[in-house]
């Protein structure tokens, strides 16, 4: 049970997913968290009155919305993930996938020190392995774009994987293997009208179908 304080995992984890919805610009109503956690609609709906309970959200007109405890709640679960798959991807090198679902552990157990630590070993980074924001660091927010909108022939640096991206069955694995990742220049070689592209990046080319390319954003 959760000590004085803090609260039950279930609630860190919606308020994870109200977080990232939102910062994916993706209308947070109760389909969508069907959608991002796999859980039937009645059980979603159980909890989503259970959180507006304890205060941690609000609705209206469908719409969900964190309230201000309920936005602490969420930053700091979103700071310990991606802390913690910073540290298993840089620090243990674990692939992405499998650190992306072990920092789904780690957020729920990590205490303040540990936390503390871990950023400080890690040098206090800015963005997890796919270039999302650590809430409670120095992001800076880079100008980007969507790969989708990127003309054939123009060159580009990935700035960013959306968190959307991260619950896609065996994508993590294809663009880490691809080389798919922050930092990385590549250009587009080929568009299709239904948002399916061919990139260049390392010297190879790679296919990147219309939802991914629609969700990496990219800087020029």
């Amino acid at each position: 049970m959760p000590t004085p304080g803090e609260h039950h995992p279930a609630f860190e984890e919606y308020c994870e997913c109200i977080f990232e919805l939102h910062e994916d610009s993706v209308d947070v109503i109760q389909a969508r968290i069907v959608e991002r956690l796999q859980i039937s609609r009645p059980a979603v709906s159980e909890m989503i009155r259970r959180l507006e309970t304890e205060h941690l959200i609000v609705q209206n007109d469908g719409q969900i919305r964190l309230t201000e405890s309920g936005m602490r709640l969420a930053q700091q679960t979103v700071r310990r993930h991606r802390l913690a798959e910073r540290f298993l991807t840089d620090m243990l090198g674990l692939p992405w996938a499998e650190a992306h679902h072990e920092a789904g552990r780690w957020e729920h157990v990590m205490s303040d020190k540990v936390e503390a630590a871990m950023d400080r070993v890690l040098g206090s980074p800015t963005t997890c392995p796919h270039g999302n924001p650590i809430p409670g660091s120095k992001y800076i927010a880079p100008d980007t774009v969507t790969l989708s909108v990127v003309k054939t022939g123009t060159k580009f640096t990935i700035s960013r994987i959306t968190e959307e991206l991260e619950f896609e069955p065996g994508l993590l694995d294809y663009l880490e293997s691809s080389t798919i990742q922050p930092g990385q220049i590549g250009m587009v070689t080929a568009a299709s009208p239904d948002g399916t592209m061919t990139i260049e990046i390392n010297g190879h080319h790679v296919g990147v179908g219309a939802f991914a390319s629609a969700r990496i954003l990219v800087a020029s």
